[in-house]
């Protein structure tokens, strides 16, 4: 090792005793992974790589842990070199890539400075985007046009591309030469972009990001959204601008292996052990209960909104069926309600509870930012889509918050996003249909700051009835003053906030607290399942258990639904609900029946979300004036009784027209003619300006109206 000085003109030269070589690499292989090296030469895969654990190593020898860290290329060239030596019971030798995971010391990308370039570091981030998977010359074959000659130049990382400028034939003089495909030696390449996670951010910081180099086994399997642990040999580039090279470097990383840190349900392991304590679980006669408070526990209340999010997590089945159509299984949920009544809270949760979710702002976000952004990739200056909130979060969750914020451009992104769960792009030359399939969770406030029981709900939600309608289920959340309740919250907060205050009094050197006070003061709060287990009693669900309806479950589902349609058989009845209710109930169905790990929907299923799905309807499509289930205040945002009564309007403004003419008819006059029906003042005024805005009415003058 070379160590100069500060000064130039004194430079000390030190050695260091070098640990690494192909004869310890093949102690250790012996060791520890001739077993795996063994399994390596009788597998058939074209690109073989062998994951060594860091732990191991250090086990092994501490320096050569060391010297890996600080000299990576020379210690793993030996360590790859090392496997072929490697004494097996077949004929076959092993050449293959050495992978080191599990590397202790996780950095940040903000915290890499220069001491770090050409060391091997382990960096945590989410991937952010990746370029398709393209061959990359490792070692270019020239071929001398004047002579036959082949002449091999290895190519090296990021830099420009090497080619011979003489041939041996003819030293006096450049040559001419050409590449041979055949002869040289490609592999294949991918650049994947990881960005630093928001919860490790201080204040004012922004997420840095930073470039990847992976290939061969490793290029194409990291998609963006995914949390991943990238190691690798941090290298370093110089920048170039017109006036050519500068003193600034730029860093990028070759990756050596890459571990996965959140997975899908499909993807989360579950041992013989974990699957024995699931299979409990699902024994328990009181397992709805349980899951549904291990949902938010440090919020009280809200049974059944929380029974609701316990079924979007399990999800229904997904349909495909003979002619290409494809029936979504993914349950959406609308949370609506006043304000400081925990419903970001509730969203945060999930997010961290379901193994992808993404959590956005409405009043921040813009469509490119929930669907893709078309951006030019500083590589080689081509356009390619980087994801979005609902592309990030596809098999998992996306939690909107603020929903009735977004501007109405944006908010069209989410009507295709929630019914055919994909997203067509049209952006910079790109045509393309990127998939979301993930269940939509949303949050939003009334328009007037707090809901009014006695007006319909279209009235007071700033969301068009197109995209309200694709909710499978909508709650209000009131703030209700009742002391008894409000007793119990303030007591639940309050055990939280104290909980809280003896854990962090606990972390102080010499603090008094006990571990069974701090148990104690936990429980209140603390979920009936253990987050990792009911993260793993979803994915086994998701995985193992597609329920099929009984007849017994089809039946109920039928009488509910012609009960429900019956009444508006009669003549100026208002509809109750429509096909879209009915196949919500049989996904709502299906996720109880994987709740309890069952392959039947039974008629139990169907009564429990028969009576979720009436405390929703209840709440969002009951006609204040009738009484009456009308599901067109949700789907269209009018009612019967709305529709009626603005008809009859028009009838009075278009009867009054004729007695004065067309400078418009006052509206003292319209309100009188309007109460003779029994129309209220106030009703009328609101669907007067209603029928303004649609067009159906004009105003010549101030106060006065006439018939378009």
């Amino acid at each position: 090792m070379v160590v100069y000085s500060h000064f130039p003109e004194c430079v000390i030269v030190v050695a260091a005793s070098i640990v690494s070589s192909k004869q310890k690499w093949k102690e250790f292989f012996t060791r520890y992974y001739k077993p795996a090296i063994q399994q390596l030469a009788v597998s058939d895969a074209r690109t073989k790589s062998l994951t060594v654990e860091f732990q191991d190593i250090v086990k092994f020898d501490v320096r050569l842990s060391e010297e890996l860290l600080s000299n990576p290329g020379k210690v793993l060239k030996d360590a790859e070199d090392a496997l072929p030596l490697v004494d097996l019971p077949v004929k076959r030798k092993v050449s293959a890539f050495v992978r080191i995971v599990k590397i202790p010391r996780k950095m940040q990308v903000r915290d890499l400075r220069s001491d770090h370039i050409n060391t091997f570091v382990s960096i945590e981030g989410t991937v952010r985007k990746i370029t398709d998977v393209r061959p990359r010359i490792i070692n270019a074959a020239f071929e001398c046009a004047r002579c036959g000659n082949i002449i091999y130049i290895p190519q090296e990382g990021m830099g420009k591309f090497l080619e011979p400028s003489y041939c041996p034939c003819n030293e006096e003089k450049k040559g001419v030469f050409r590449l041979l495909f055949k002869e040289s030696t490609f592999e294949d390449y991918q650049r994947i972009k990881i960005q630093e996670s928001p919860e490790d951010l201080k204040g004012g910081e922004q997420p840095q990001t930073l470039d990847i180099n992976v290939s061969n086994d490793l290029a194409g399997i990291a998609t963006p959204g995914e949390r991943i642990v990238v190691n690798g040999i941090l290298r370093s580039i110089q920048k170039i601008n017109r006036d050519g090279k500068t003193v600034y470097f730029d860093i990028y990383m070759d990756c050596n292996s890459i571990e996965f840190e959140e997975q899908e349900f499909d993807e989360l392991e579950i041992t013989p052990e974990d699957e024995e304590a699931i299979l409990k679980l699902s024994r328990d006669p009181n397992i709805f209960k349980k899951i549904t408070n291990s949902i938010a526990p440090s919020i009280y209340g809200y049974d059944e909104v929380k029974e609701a999010i316990a079924l979007q997590l399990f999800s229904g089945i997904v349909k495909n069926l003979p002619d290409g159509t494809r029936i979504r299984g993914d349950i959406h949920v609308l949370l609506v309600g006043d304000p400081g009544i925990a419903k970001s809270q509730i969203l945060r949760y999930v997010v961290n509870l379901a193994p992808r979710g993404v959590y956005a702002s409405g009043k921040s976000a813009s469509s490119a930012g929930l669907t893709a952004a078309a951006v030019k990739d500083d590589f080689d200056g081509s356009w390619t889509l980087e994801a979005g909130a609902l592309v990030l979060a596809d098999k998992g969750i996306a939690a909107i918050d603020e929903i009735d914020k977004m501007k109405p451009e944006d908010r069209s992104a989410l009507h295709e996003a929630m019914e055919q769960q994909s997203i067509s792009v049209a952006k910079a030359g790109i045509l393309a249909t990127l998939k979301c399939r993930c269940a939509l969770l949303g949050a939003a406030n009334p328009k007037l700051g707090r809901f009014d029981p006695f007006d319909n709900i279209a009235d007071q939600i700033n969301m068009p009835p197109s995209l309200m309608s694709r909710f499978d289920l909508i709650f209000i959340l009131q703030d209700k003053p009742d002391e008894k309740r409000d007793a119990s919250i303030a007591g639940h907060i309050l055990k939280s906030h104290y909980a809280g205050e003896l854990n962090a009094h606990k972390l102080v050197d010499n603090s008094s607290i006990t571990d069974e006070a701090l148990a104690e003061a936990m429980k209140p709060i603390k979920p009936d399942i253990d987050s990792n287990l009911l993260r793993k009693y979803i994915a086994y669900a998701k995985r193992k258990i597609f329920p099929i309806m009984t007849d017994e479950a089809r039946e109920r589902i039928t009488k509910f639904y012609l009960e429900l349609r019956k009444p508006g058989e009669a003549e100026n009845s208002p509809i109750a609900v429509t096909a879209r209710q009915l196949e919500g109930l049989v996904r709502l169905s299906e996720a109880s029946a994987r709740m309890r790990l069952s392959d039947r929907v039974t008629p139990e299923d169907v009564e429990r979300t028969i009576n979720i799905i009436m405390t929703s309807l209840k709440q969002v499509g009951m006609d204040r004036e009738t009484g009456k289930l009308d599901i067109d205040i949700l789907t269209v945002g009018v009612g019967k009784s709305q529709r009626e009564r603005i008809k009859d309007l028009k009838n009075i403004i278009a009867d009054l027209a004729h007695e004065y003419g067309t400078g418009g008819v006052p509206l003292d006059k319209i309100i009188e003619k309007a109460g003779e029906h029994g129309m209220a003042k106030d009703k009328v005024e609101k669907e007067i300006k209603k029928l303004k805005e649609i067009g159906e009415i004009f105003e010549p003058r101030v106060g006065y109206y006439s018939h378009t």
